[in-house]
């Protein structure tokens, strides 16, 4: 049995269908190739809840994940984390409140949450940073405060929707390495979306091409 398995994600749009399953293996990379505008991000969207199936197709899906069937649970029970292509980051607050913002949410104490947090930044590069504000970060460092927000409170699974697009290509090709690295390290299990064939080569364990 697959750590991961999302059966039946169906979606249609005036000249694009998307018509998916998947199945992942637990601490692998899994990247979903293919042009802007053919659904991927749809597919991640769909398997954290933020999105539904087309209506005649919404009785048809279905997700596990680590045993435990997820598609009609909230966003929030899903035990999934999400960093987006602009790293959605919470413009009132610093970076440390950043990083413990999911750690509060979960009911840790903000004291023990603010400790994990400055210990964790350092594992991305962010070593006093814990004052700086969002708007005061370059465009790689706000990404890799985003992935350190979602891999702090230990998701089952780790969706990234384009997350270096924004990105120049020397900055890409080092952050790609260092997700990987990071992947590696800590074994989280995640689906990538890219349409960059060199930065899924870079990163995945399986592709899955998008047309």
């Amino acid at each position: 049995m697959s750590y991961f398995s999302v059966k039946n994600i169906h979606k249609t749009w005036e000249t694009v269908t998307v018509d998916f399953s998947l199945d992942c293996e637990k601490s692998t990379m899994t990247c979903l190739l293919g042009p802007s505008g053919c659904g991927k991000s749809t597919v991640l969207n769909i398997i954290a809840g933020l999105e539904k199936n087309d209506l005649e197709y919404q009785n048809q899906l279905e997700i596990e994940l680590a045993g435990r069937r997820i598609e009609k649970l909230a966003p929030r029970e899903r035990e999934v984390g999400m960093v987006f292509q602009n790293g959605a980051l919470f413009n009132h607050m610093n970076i440390l409140q950043n990083v413990a913002y999911g750690l509060i949410s979960k009911g840790l104490k903000k004291k023990a949450a603010y400790e994990k947090a400055a210990a964790f930044l350092p594992e991305f590069g962010l070593s006093g940073f814990e004052k700086r504000m969002p708007q005061t970060l370059s465009g790689g460092e706000r990404q890799r405060v985003a992935l350190a927000r979602t891999l702090i409170i230990e998701p089952k699974l780790v969706l990234l929707d384009e997350p270096l697009s924004a990105l120049d290509a020397d900055l890409r090709k080092r952050l790609a390495t260092q997700i990987r690295q990071w992947q590696k390290s800590m074994g989280f299990t995640a689906i990538m979306v890219t349409h960059d064939v060199s930065e899924a080569e870079s990163v995945a364990d399986k592709i899955v091409r998008f047309n």
